[in-house]
């Protein structure tokens, strides 16, 4: 009943996951700062996971939301 919802999510955090195997963001900070005289460095910070992760959950999903539909038939 209530874990139709949660099967859903899963298969679509599996595709994006899957498709996009992580991002970046970028820090800055200040190496310098001398009266009007700033210095800043940026620095980029990735954040990478495997697209085994994202078949996972993708795999979670579906099973998720097959039991649902079984117990949903099986209640009446």
């Amino acid at each position: 009943m209530r874990s139709r919802p949660l099967g859903i999510i899963l298969v679509i955090l599996g595709i994006v996951m899957m498709a996009y195997t992580g991002f970046n963001f970028v820090t800055r900070e200040k190496v310098v700062d001398i009266g009007p005289l700033e210095i800043e460095k940026k620095e980029n910070n990735p954040v990478r996971w495997s697209p085994v992760v994202g078949l996972v959950l993708l795999i979670g999903g579906v099973v998720v939301l097959v039991s649902s539909k079984s117990t949903a038939n099986s209640n009446g």
